[in-house]
C-alpha cells in the first residue's frame, strides 16, 4: 500500500485540477469531438510533456532506474478499459 499512495494522491489531484478547470462538463468533452474546442486536448498534451519530462529528470537525479518495456498485459488492460468506459458512461460522457 506504501507505494500506491503516492500515485492515489497525484490521481486524486490530476482528477481534482480536471474538474476545476471544468474538462469533466459534457459541452467541454463534445466539443472536443466537433473540433470546436481543443481544451481537453492542450491539457492532456501538457500532462504528458509534464510527465515525461519529470520522469527523465527523476532518472538524471538517480532516484529511479528506467528498465526498458515490459510486456503488454492483456487481461489487466481490458478490465481497465472495461472500468473506464462504465465510469465514462456512468457519468454521462
Amino acid at each position: 500500500m506504501g507505494t500506491l499512495l503516492p500515485a492515489l494522491i497525484v490521481g486524486l489531484i490530476f482528477g481534482f485540477i480536471l474538474h476545476k478547470a471544468k474538462l469533466t462538463q459534457y459541452s467541454t468533452i463534445a466539443n472536443v469531438f466537433r473540433f470546436t474546442d481543443l481544451t481537453v486536448l492542450k491539457f492532456m498534451l501538457t500532462a504528458i510533456v509534464v510527465g515525461a519530462g519529470g520522469i527523465y529528470l527523476l532518472r538524471d537525479m538517480g532516484l529511479v532506474t528506467l528498465t526498458g518495456t515490459t510486456p503488454t498485459y492483456i487481461v489487466g488492460n481490458l478490465i481497465g478499459g472495461l472500468i473506464f468506459g462504465v465510469g465514462m458512461a456512468g457519468a454521462g460522457f
